[in-house]
Order: structure tokens, then C-alpha cells, then sequence
């Protein structure tokens, strides 16, 4: 039975091969995600690990929010030469590094802010004897000396275009700063890699700029060879003054960073695993209806089998043997294809600002073994069924022709099956989208009632096949005669062989018009939520990195010429019984001119008379209404801590995305501030604004790397960028499965060919021209893929807008819209699928011998 299966996997190349296909493509899915984790991670601990070489001790300060800001906002941290020195004179202790650390953001060379605002850096360069920091090795120049001077990391420089010499603009919280660019470092740090950029001063300078002089950021511990260094934790520990600074040893640093990089990978690794395991659940379909299909038309051959001897036990190993063989030889030829795939989605990631670190491409045992046992085992049970039904071919069937079917089983039981599951499904999905379940934990619910309905939709797709291509075939019909006529009973004849055909690709499309649908609908509630309320030209927010905008800088934008209004906003947070709030201050006169308000309680004269007003959703999650005493304890500053302040709600208004939450007049927030600085200001131009007020704005305010000046549309982009990204991905991982569904249809196209040779002999014998032959495997492949698409279609737009209350429940602007454009081009991809997937089996059916084909046993 093992020869026989040997032979079989020989005997039919042709047939297997876009079956082995599907198992290399989903293989070599599983393959790549593997290796490019693997890879990525590995670079990662290797530059943590060259980042933290000699770092036996790492003494950091422990923030206590604004306690350790002083009025300047600068930190303070209990970390000074003091605490360095008694560290040093520590038995073991070779150095202690003192290091200055905070934001800053740099404009390159084109005026654009360079990096990541939370990934760009600042330190001290800290000169040995030879004038070099052997953390920073120098690249070209020299180490920053003065306080006119800083280093920059090579790669922040290239990126920003400077050169040795020029003259660099940055800022790290308020006016832009310049000094002179004296040299470019090499660096390991992880931030920098990850698109970061990094800026050196000398250490005085970076004292005066983010702390106080003699106060540092962190002490860095180095030792001499042979020094416990959890020991020597225990006792810089004991150095420390206590709750204001902390130390961690360097074994437990790297720890931190190797689990913090495992799970950034992790995220990672299971989105692209959920792929790979769409791509081999589709691909199932289509072994599985391989081996269907083969078993039909080697009936005679299983029944000789079983007339001299063979038993169905040995039956059903022979044709499991011969799907382990295939799955095995395929998984092999994926996991060098998927090795390739690494590599690529790592050029094509750091080609779109991923920047991950350098490394060598790592492939573990591991990754080779579970890649070969997913595509075996992915085949072997796909094949399993098939095998059954091979058992069961009687040896009397040794005595009829090759191409007898096997008897036509009923598909009651599924069909009953199939409407029990489907049932659940769309029970639960409009459970969903009926009730108030916004909820995080209704996300598995939603997955599970997707599945349920997908899968669902696919047990029942035979019966589903009858009426929908019977309505297609009235079009061909009418369109083509006897061609469209002869395709329409031609994907009838097994309705279980067209609905596994088309559900590979309806499980594509499902997903890809899910997503598309939910993704447009997202776009549409983003760019709602971006211009709701909003009246002003003109949005100007503050950077990841800066703590908010001076307002005597404020003061100047109201003055730029054809800035009609700017309205400031600046709030602070409140607890409230258990809950917590924040309160927004505002110029109420100048508010009406930026913002759309609806009250629904009181108005905008009550907040003007003393009061507060609250969003009906910040009401009701604490019961107040118009014309309460509220008892609020305010928590930014820390002379407010414990003091409780009665104020009055004089208004609810609808939820209103600008203003947030709560508003009051600026007199009322302002003593709760620990320093006076706006978070926003919302400006109204004349004529509606126009690039030249808004480089006025910009330049106002300093021209700030950390500012930005966003019109409606610049709001709407941004909001758009990290949708579009998602999109983008899913969208191009999904078209996996579509390669595998159209792999599936000529692969059944194929095979009905060869069950029909005699059929097709017999038309050609009575004037159906080899035109009219091609033309009725080319509409039957349309038939058959228009099917597909119309239930993968129908079935995304329903889990779609059942699904869509989740979405709903992270910003409550969401509305579904369908896509009419895209989803047009899905039919269209649908019909093009078709005419590809139909263009070698149409060619060999149109030109098979006449004679030979009647002959054909």
C-alpha cells in the first residue's frame, strides 16, 4: 500500500501539483512569520544586550508626578554627585557613569520635525582621558564641549541632513533652540533604532536644560571583574535615599528588555499566524476536494484494490500516505519559500519607518519542525474524509467504467447542520448589534459569532449553490445559448464540488469585505470625529514630549494678521466619588466661534455666571444634572491634594469631541494648575484660512519642531494614517487566501475536464465548436466565482454591521457605510478571477482528440 501510494503521488504531477501549492503557500505563511520573529527578536536582545554591556547596577529616580518638578518645570531627582560619590567609593566599583537624559525634537534641513516625538532623545556626553565616550564611539568631529555645541547620532543626522558644522534647530519643551553640530556618534540604543533620533550636549547643558546643576537622570554602575553584582545591588539599595530613587541590576535590566521585546514580537507573530492560519484554512478546501475529485476517478483502481484483497483500513492509509507524502513535500518547498518571505517583509517593513535592528536571519529547529508538522498534518486531515469515501468503493464497482461517480449522497444532514450552526452565528451576531454589549470582552464573543456564521455559511453553501447559479445561468443562457446554458448544468451537476470550490474564495472575500466595510466605516466616524464641533480653521497641539504652550506665546497667534479668533484651552484632572474627570478652561466669551455647543441642560450664560458644564456622558456616569453642587478634588496640583471644592453644574451639553468632557472659564481651572500653559488653542481665520496664516501661525509660535498647526484636512490625514496602515497589511495578507481560492477553481476546472473527456467528446461530435467548448469552461469557472464572491460578499457586509457596535464603542462617531467602489471592484476581481483561473482548462478541453475522447475509458 506505501508503493501504491508512492505511485499515486508520481502518477499524478499534474493534478497535485496547485494542491501542493495551496500547502506551500499557507506553509511557507507559517514559515516566514516564524523566522522574521525569530529574527527581529534575536536582533533585538543582541542590541539591548551591547546597549546595557558593563551596566552592573542602574540607579534611576522615582517619580512622584509634579512633586519632583519644580516651578521652572524642570525635574528634580535626588541622584548628585554626593549620591555618585558614595557609590563609587563601593568595595568592587570601577566607575559610575552620570547621565542627563530627556525630549528633544529636532527640524531637519527641510524645516519637518525628525523621528518619533516619544523616541527622540537627549543625553550628556560624558569625555574620558582621551576625550571619547566609549558608550557613544565617535563617527566623525568630536564630542559637544561648550554649551553651543551637540553631537548628533549618525543616522539622526543623515536623516535630518545635516552636516559638520551646520548650524542644528531644535526644541526640547517651548522656544526652538540652536547650537552647532560639532560631531555624528554611533549608537546601540533601541530608541534610536526604532526611528528615534538622538541628540549629545556636554553635561552642563543638558543639567540646564531638563534638570538642575549637579542632579542627574540616572548613575550608571560599572564593576571590576569578579564582583557579585547582586551583592552589590543590596548595597547601593542601602545608599538610597528612601521612595526617591531605585536601583536595578544590570541581569535584571536585560530581563526586562528580553521580556519586553518578546512580547512586542508576540503581538506581532500572532497577527501574521492568524494569517497564515486563513491562508490553510482555505487551502483545506481545496485538498480536500482534490483528493475528492482524484478518489472519483480512480474508483476502479480502489475497487481492484479491494477485489484482490486490500481491506478499507489499508485503503484509507494508502490515500493518507499519500497526502502526509504531499503535505511533507510541499511543507519543504514553503519553509524555503517562507525564509525568503522573512527577509522581504523585513526590507519592506524598514523601507516604511519599521527600523528594526541588524542582525543575520535566524532559523531554529523549531521553526523547521512545526512548519513541516502544520502543512502534514493541514493535508492529512483534509485528505481524511476523502479517504473514508474511498473505503467505502465497493469491489463489484471494480466492473464499471472510470468515470462512473460515486453514488450522490444526501445532503439533508449537512443542510440541517449547516442551519443549526449558521443559526448560532447570526444569533449571536445580532445579540451584538442589538443590545448595549459595548464591551472589551465581547470582542471573543463577536470572533466566536463570526466564525460560527462563516463556517456556518460554508456547510451550507451546496444548498445556497442551487438557486444562486441557477439565476446566473438565466444571464448565460441568455447571453452565450448553449454555452452559458451547458456551464450553468455543469456546476450544478455536484453542488458539493462547487461550493468547496467557491467557499475558498468566499472565505477571502468575507474577511476582505469585512475589514474594507468596517475599515471605510472607521475612516468615515474618524473624519467625523475630527471636524464634530470643530468651527475653527485651525487646530495647534503641542508634541508627545512637550508640556504645553506658554500663553504669553499663545497671545502672539491672536495677533498674527487674519487670525480673527484663538481661543486657549488648558485643563486639569478631578476625582469624583469614585470616578475620575477632567475640567477644561476656556475663554467662554470666544468659545461660541470655535466650537458648535448643544446644551441640554442650562447654557453657556449659566457656565459664564460661575459653574461648569459636563457632557451628557460624563452626567450620567455620575448622575448630575443641571443646577447640582458637585464636591470635586482636584489632583495636577499637589497643594490640592485631599482639599475638596463645591462647584455648580450650570449646563450638560452633548458629547462634543473639542471641548471634552467639562469646561469652565479659565478663572476657575487656572489655580489648580501647577503651571500656567495651554494644551491647545482652536483659531478661526478670515476667508476659512490658507497656507500662508497658517506658516504665519508656525512662525509665531517659533517655528517649534514640537508644534503642530492642523487645518480640518491635515486632522482627518492624521487620523487616517494608523487606519490606512492596518488596512493596508490586512488587505495585502489576505490576498493570500484569494491566490489559494483561485489555485482552487483551476484546479477543479482541471479535474471536471478530465471527468468529462467523454462528454465533451460527445459535443464535440454533435457541432459544438472548440470556440464553444472553451466558452463553457470559461462561464462555468465565471459561474462558480461570482458564487463565491456574492456569498463571501454578503456574509462581510452582515458581520460587518453586526460587528459594527464594538466598533462604535471606541468612538461614538462610527457609522457603516459600504463601499459601492470597492465593492464593485470586488465582483469585478471576482469575474476576472474566473476568465484567469478557467484559461488551461478551457485551452485542454478545447483541444482534446474528438475520437479519443469518445473512446476515453
Amino acid at each position: 500500500m506505501l508503493r501504491t501510494a508512492l505511485r499515486n503521488v508520481l502518477a499524478h504531477k499534474a493534478r497535485l501539483m496547485m494542491t501542493a501549492l495551496a500547502v506551500l503557500l499557507g506553509t511557507a505563511f507559517v514559515a516566514g512569520t516564524l523566522i522574521f520573529s525569530d529574527t527581529i527578536g534575536e536582533a533585538a536582545k543582541n542590541a539591548s544586550t551591547r546597549n546595557l554591556k558593563d551596566v552592573a547596577v542602574s540607579v534611576e529616580p522615582v517619580r512622584t508626578g509634579t512633586d519632583d518638578e519644580s516651578a521652572d518645570g524642570k525635574r528634580t531627582t535626588a541622584l548628585d554627585e554626593k549620591l555618585s560619590g558614595r557609590i563609587r567609593a563601593l568595595p568592587g566599583v570601577r566607575n559610575v557613569r552620570t547621565d542627563v537624559t530627556g525630549p528633544a525634537t529636532l527640524a531637519g534641513k527641510d524645516g519637518r520635525p525628525v523621528g518619533e516625538d516619544w523616541r527622540n532623545r537627549a543625553v550628556n556626553y560624558l569625555p574620558g582621558k582621551d576625550g571619547r565616550d566609549d558608550r557613544y564611539p565617535l563617527v566623525q568631529g568630536r564630542g559637544p564641549a561648550a554649551a553651543d555645541e551637540l553631537a548628533l547620532a549618525e543616522a539622526t543626522a543623515k536623516a535630518a541632513g545635516y552636516r559638520i558644522g551646520d548650524t542644528v534647530r531644535f526644541a526640547t519643551d517651548g522656544p526652538v533652540l540652536t547650537k552647532k553640530l560639532v560631531g555624528t556618534v554611533s549608537t546601540e540604543d533601541r530608541q534610536v533604532i526604532a526611528g528615534g533620533s538622538l541628540a549629545l550636549f556636554d553635561t552642563a547643558t543638558a543639567q540646564r536644560l531638563y534638570l538642575h546643576p549637579g542632579q542627574f537622570s540616572e548613575l550608571v554602575v560599572t564593576t571590576q571583574p569578579g564582583t557579585d553584582q547582586r551583592a552589590l545591588t543590596a548595597q547601593v539599595r542601602a545608599l538610597l535615599p528612601k521612595d526617591r530613587a531605585m536601583a536595578t541590576s544590570g541581569a535584571e535590566l536585560a530581563a526586562q528588555q528580553a521580556k519586553m521585546v518578546t512580547a512586542q514580537n508576540s503581538a506581532m507573530s500572532k497577527t501574521l499566524l492568524t494569517f497564515a492560519g486563513i491562508a490553510l484554512f482555505v487551502g483545506v478546501f481545496l485538498i480536500a476536494n482534490t483528493f475528492t475529485m482524484l478518489i472519483s476517478q480512480r474508483s476502479r483502481e480502489i475497487a481492484l484494490m479491494r477485489a484482490i484483497g486490500a481491506s478499507r483500513r489499508q485503503v484509507v492509509r494508502s490515500v493518507l500516505a499519500e497526502a502526509g507524502l504531499l503535505g511533507l513535500l510541499s511543507s519543504a518547498v514553503g519553509f524555503a519559500l517562507g525564509a525568503g518571505i522573512a527577509v522581504g517583509l523585513r526590507a519592506v517593513l524598514d523601507a516604511n519607518g519599521a527600523h528594526f535592528p541588524d542582525g543575520p536571519v535566524v532559523v531554529k529547529p523549531a521553526t523547521v519542525l512545526y512548519t513541516l508538522a502544520v502543512g502534514v498534518v493541514v493535508t492529512v486531515l483534509a485528505a481524511w474524509l476523502p479517504s473514508r469515501k474511498a473505503a467505502k468503493i465497493a469491489p463489484v464497482e471494480a466492473l464499471n467504467t472510470v468515470e462512473a461517480p460515486l453514488a450522490p449522497r444526501s445532503l439533508v444532514l449537512r443542510n440541517s447542520l449547516g442551519l443549526l450552526v449558521t443559526g448560532v452565528g447570526v444569533a449571536v451576531m445580532l445579540y451584538l448589534s442589538t443590545f448595549d454589549v459595548a464591551d472589551e470582552n465581547n470582542l471573543l464573543l463577536a470572533m466566536a459569532g463570526s466564525m460560527l456564521t462563516l463556517v456556518g455559511m460554508i456547510i451550507l453553501a451546496p444548498l445556497l449553490s442551487r438557486p444562486l447559479v441557477s439565476l446566473a445561468g438565466l444571464v448565460t443562457t441568455r447571453l452565450f445559448g448553449i454555452s452559458g446554458k451547458l456551464a450553468k448544468e455543469n456546476a450544478l451537476r455536484n453542488p458539493r464540488r462547487t461550493a468547496a470550490t467557491a467557499s475558498s474564495l468566499m472565505i477571502g472575500l468575507t474577511l476582505i469585505t469585512g475589514m474594507t466595510v468596517v475599515g471605510e466605516s472607521a475612516q468615515r466616524g474618524m473624519d467625523k470625529m475630527a471636524a464634530t464641533g470643530l468651527s475653527a480653521d485651525y487646530k495647534v497641539t503641542a508634541g508627545s514630549v512637550m508640556t504645553g504652550l506658554d500663553p504669553e506665546l499663545s497671545e502672539k497667534v491672536a495677533r498674527v494678521p487674519g487670525v480673527r479668533v484663538m481661543v486657549p484651552l488648558r485643563g486639569t484632572f478631578f476625582k469624583a466619588g469614585d470616578g475620575f474627570g477632567r475640567l477644561t478652561g476656556t475663554d467662554l466669551a470666544q468659545l461660541p466661534a470655535v466650537t458648535a455647543l448643544d446644551f441640554t441642560q442650562g447654557s453657556l450664560d449659566a457656565v459664564r455666571a460661575g459653574g461648569i458644564a459636563v457632557s451628557e456622558k460624563e452626567a450620567a456616569e455620575h448622575h448630575w444634572k443641571a443646577g447640582d453642587q458637585v464636591t470635586l478634588e482636584f489632583t495636577d496640583k499637589p497643594s490640592d491634594a485631599g482639599k475638596q471644592t463645591k462647584l455648580k453644574v450650570a449646563a450638560v451639553y452633548r458629547d462634543n469631541q473639542v471641548i471634552g468632557t467639562s469646561f469652565a472659564d479659565m478663572s476657575l481651572v487656572d489655580p489648580h494648575l501647577p503651571r500656567l500653559k495651554n494644551d491647545e488653542l482652536l483659531v478661526k481665520a478670515d476667508g476659512g484660512g490658507s497656507e500662508k496664516i497658517a506658516e504665519e501661525i508656525r512662525h509665531a509660535l517659533g517655528d517649534s519642531p514640537l508644534l503642530k498647526v492642523q487645518s480640518h484636512a491635515d486632522l482627518s490625514r492624521e487620523a487616517a494614517g494608523e487606519i490606512d496602515t492596518i488596512m493596508n497589511m490586512v488587505l495585502g495578507l489576505l490576498a493570500m487566501a484569494l491566490v489559494i481560492a483561485v489555485v482552487g477553481v483551476v484546479n477543479t476546472l482541471a479535474m471536471s475536464v478530465f471527468e468529462r473527456t467523454r462528454e465533451i467528446g460527445m459535443l464535440r461530435a454533435i457541432g459544438l465548436a472548440r470556440s464553444g467548448i472553451k466558452q463553457m469552461v470559461r462561464l462555468e469557472s465565471v459561474v462558480i466565482s461570482l458564487f463565491g464572491a456574492v456569498l463571501g460578499m454578503g456574509v462581510g457586509i452582515f458581520l460587518a454591521w453586526s460587528g459594527g457596535k464594538l466598533a462604535g464603542s471606541a468612538f461614538p462617531t462610527y457609522e457603516m457605510v459600504l463601499p459601492w467602489g470597492r465593492l464593485g471592484l470586488f465582483l469585478l476581481i471576482a469575474l476576472v478571477v474566473g476568465v484567469l483561473a478557467a484559461l488551461w482548462p478551457a485551452r485542454r478541453a478545447a483541444r482534446l482528440n474528438m475520437l479519443e475522447a469518445i473512446g476515453a475509458q
